[in-house]
This record gives structure tokens, sequence and C-alpha cells, in this order.
């Protein structure tokens, strides 16, 4: 019995020092870690004002219950519909390419990590149909004397977001259907830039604070193609990039895991550390 008592008491101890360790290691790590600034929401409101793509279908909500129940509690609920691909969403890379990833295969490596700012916005208030160009990604290296980082997620600022959800500013147009996608204008990435990332850069994801990575006036969505192919997925309708600095911040993007999803909406925020 004596025996059985030291035994127990020895694991206990074991165990405790192995939880110890376990608990605190990470800690004492932690603390010599930059500390975060601020986090900061990427992300658009879903609600009857949210942008969708001209022939989506639009987010609904419908109240299922909202009061005091006959038990004396307060109960709200609610059924929502939408589309995949509207307000801050990701597009799979299945979205634009053949067997390629839908939205719960992507992996978190791609959502999660470092992020760098294109900052266009200059050149998108003169022009609604500009085209972000490879140009645009030298001058970031050449003012940060640096490449895109390998495993980068690149987000392209063109200060469009300060439309949303106005229709006609945000997307050039207010009508919908079918006829409404030759009325689009706004800026995107070209599709010699998407290549040129894809063939000489190593990027995780791309965002853009416009409704889509190709610009309004694109027919053949070349850009999707060049990136979704290669398994990079994209974020859209992004908002408060304005807020970020042009590097030294991580991204989180967690999409609803709808299973074999061409997309779904996204929560995205970045947190921006003290230098």
């Amino acid at each position: 019995m004596k025996t059985y008592i030291i035994f127990t008491f020895l694991l206990f101890t074991l165990m405790t020092c192995k939880n110890k360790t376990a608990t605190t290691m990470p800690l004492e790590t932690s603390s010599t870690k930059t500390k975060a600034k601020a986090i900061i929401d990427l992300s658009h409101a879903y609600s009857d004002k949210t942008i969708y793509w001209v022939t989506a279908k639009e987010f609904k909500l419908d109240t299922v219950f909202k009061g005091q129940t006959d038990k004396g509690f307060y109960y709200a609920a609610n059924n929502f519909s939408t589309a995949e691909h509207g307000g801050t969403h990701i597009d799979a890379p299945i979205h634009f390419a053949k067997n390629a990833q839908t939205v719960d295969e992507i992996p978190l490596e791609k959502l999660i990590g470092p992020a760098i700012k294109i900052d266009i916005t200059s050149k998108c208030s003169t022009n609604p149909d500009y085209l972000v160009s490879i140009d645009d990604f030298k001058d970031w290296e050449n003012a940060h004397n640096t490449t895109i980082p390998s495993g980068s997620i690149v987000l392209l600022e063109t200060g469009f977001s300060k439309y949303y959800p106005d229709k006609v500013k945000y997307l050039g147009t207010d009508e919908r259907g079918d006829h409404a996608v030759k009325l689009l204008h706004f800026p995107g990435l070209s599709p010699e830039a998407a290549k040129w990332l894809v063939e000489h850069r190593n990027i995780n994801s791309i965002g853009i604070d416009t409704p889509s990575i190709d610009y309004g006036q694109s027919e053949y969505f070349q850009s999707h193609v060049a990136l979704l192919e290669q398994n990079i997925p994209a974020f859209e309708n992004l908002t408060n990039l304005d807020k970020l600095p042009s590097n030294g911040f991580e991204i989180i993007a967690l999409p609803m895991k709808i299973e074999g999803g061409s997309g779904a909406p996204l929560r995205i925020v970045a947190i921006v550390y003290d230098k």
C-alpha cells in the first residue's frame, strides 16, 4: 500500500512538472516577441446593404424569434441565406481552377501569417479601371529594399472601400443582372502582375478592397485564373486597409468552412505590432 502511494505521488509530481513546462515555455518564448499594437478588423458586416456581384444572390436575414419567451428568459435566433461570393469573402482556388482546393481544403498556412500592403490609392483615385502592375510591386520592393517575403499574404489597397456600400461608386452601377456586368468599374490586379507573382514570388494568398481581384471591366478573369490555378486564394471586399502599415503585421483570415465550397463569407483581421 505504501509503495502504491509513493508511486502515485511521483507520477502526479512528474505530470505536474510536465504540464508546468508545457505552459511555461510558450510564455517565455512569447515574452521575447514584439507586442501587438492593435487588432484591426478588415471585414464589412453582413446586412441588407452588403454588396454582391451583380448576378449573385444577396444576403437575407430572417427573424425566427426575438423577445421574451413564455419561460421568462430572452431569446433571439435568425436564419440567413447568402451567395458564397459577396461582402468580405474568400475565393477558393476551385472558383476558377478545376480540381483545385475547395474552401475546406485550404491549408491554414495560406490564411494566417505575415503580410504586406501595396498602396496604390493615388493611382486609383483618378482611374477607376486601374490595373495594379508589376512596377507597383517592384516599387514596393525598392522602397523597402527587399523582395516580397516568401510566404507573404499580399494586400492591395485601392482606396475603394471608402465608397462601400454605395453601389454606384463602389461597383460602377447599382443595376443588377447579366447586363450589369458590362457596367462594372473598379480597380484590380493586372493579369501580367498576377502571373509575375506566381512565377517570380512565393505568396500564400492575396486580398483587395474591391469586389474582385480582376478589375471591373475584365471579361476573362485572367488574374483569378493565374492565381487560383496555383492554389493561391483571394480575399475580396476588404476594408480598413488604410489603417495598416506597409509591412510588419500579420493576417488571420478564417472563412466559413463550407465543404466543397468555391467561396465563403470571411472574417479577416490584421494584427499590427510595435516596431
